[in-house]
């Protein structure tokens, strides 16, 4: 269970193929600090470790995770947005997050503001997800509130430190980010198709 703030950007060190599977080898300022078998967010995509060296850790995604998010498309060198999983004594400071992507979306709209950034993001509104305006939803594993929900798309506003902090600011029209919609709401909407 993650809280969508993401508390470091990590960098991909290596990308090892095996098999359908890949291994990321992640650096990052927290790598010394976590034990094998521990779950961490990528980018919102919940992976465990299962290497570790003095300043990376080894994660593997296998193809069911790469055919559902935007992780087939790391390159070495990319910024990846990662978050330790959430202690059950701590404040819930974005929302409740699994870590579990739904699916993706792509990007069409940065638009830099006065202090400030919109990003739109469209995605396939026929796998049943929904997004309501003043509600939550994980862009790449960061909480964000949605303004301008629409049937297939939504907007988020930025503030700088999120910009700065995050791999958002690498992100630009036409790039692919990992969606999880708001548990609740996942609910509620799977509750009103079976009437």
């Amino acid at each position: 269970m993650f809280t969508g703030i993401i508390e470091t950007l990590g960098t991909v060190h290596e990308i090892r193929e095996e098999g359908d599977n890949i291994h990321f080898t992640i650096q990052s300022d927290f790598s010394n600090q976590l034990k094998i078998d521990q779950s961490v967010a990528h980018n919102g995509v919940c992976l465990t470790v299962v290497a570790l060296n003095e300043n990376s850790h080894t994660v593997t995604a296998i193809d069911e995770t790469l055919q559902k998010t935007n992780l087939g498309n790391l390159k070495q060198g990319a910024k990846v947005n990662l978050e330790r999983c959430m202690q059950m004594n701590a404040r819930l400071d974005g929302h409740i997050v699994q870590g579990h992507v739904d699916q993706t979306a792509t990007c069409i709209l940065v638009d830099e503001l006065d202090g400030s950034w919109e990003y739109r993001f469209k995605y396939d509104a026929s796998k049943g997800n929904v997004t309501v305006e003043k509600g939550s939803i994980c862009v790449n594993g960061i909480s964000l509130t949605v303004v301008n929900s629409a049937e297939d798309e939504f907007s988020v506003f930025i503030i700088p430190y999120t910009h700065e902090h995050t791999n958002l600011h690498e992100v630009k029209v036409g790039d692919i980010v990992n969606l999880e919609f708001d548990i609740i709401g996942k609910y509620v909407a799977r509750l009103m198709n079976k009437n």
